[in-house]
């Protein structure tokens, strides 16, 4: 959905997000933290490529084609936390985030009688082509304990 379809104002925008993504790899503090930092940026442009949806005039079915992609964009990015992080906290939290993602993508499809995709790779591991997430639902609340 276009929030500013014939707005001067849209393509601005994408180009600063653009610049921010893409700057984002050029700016690794190591060769160590590149590999990292690509990822994210292929996560990141996949996202909002993904994001950006004709609108349907069902308003149900718009939010979703939108939230799908957010959600998997922030499953890819836990992803790469668990393939090239250290903390330990912050694995934990990235394990939260692809299951919590994940249900939601999952009871997301279910509300519209869509098909839930097929389980995906070890979190730590490489998606491969054409993998999704897994289904289930929760919702995650930040700081509620589990």
């Amino acid at each position: 959905m276009q929030l500013f379809p014939h707005s001067p104002y849209r393509s601005g925008v994408a180009l600063i997000a653009a610049a921010l993504i893409g700057g984002a790899t050029s700016l690794a503090a190591t060769p160590e933290e590149a590999p990292f930092l690509a990822e994210n940026d292929a996560a990141m442009k996949k996202m909002m490529a993904d994001m950006e949806i004709r609108p349907s005039g069902d308003v149900d079915r718009d939010f979703v084609a939108m939230m799908v992609p957010h959600h998997q964009g922030a499953i890819d990015m836990a992803q790469a936390e668990l393939r090239h992080g250290h903390n330990e906290q912050l694995r934990r939290i990235a394990q939260e985030i692809i299951v919590d993602q994940s249900q939601e993508i999952a009871a997301m499809r279910l509300a519209l009688g869509q098909p839930i995709p097929p389980s995906m790779s070890p979190p730590d591991q490489p998606p491969s082509a054409g993998e999704h997430v897994p289904p289930t639902h929760h919702s995650h609340t930040p700081g509620a304990s589990k």
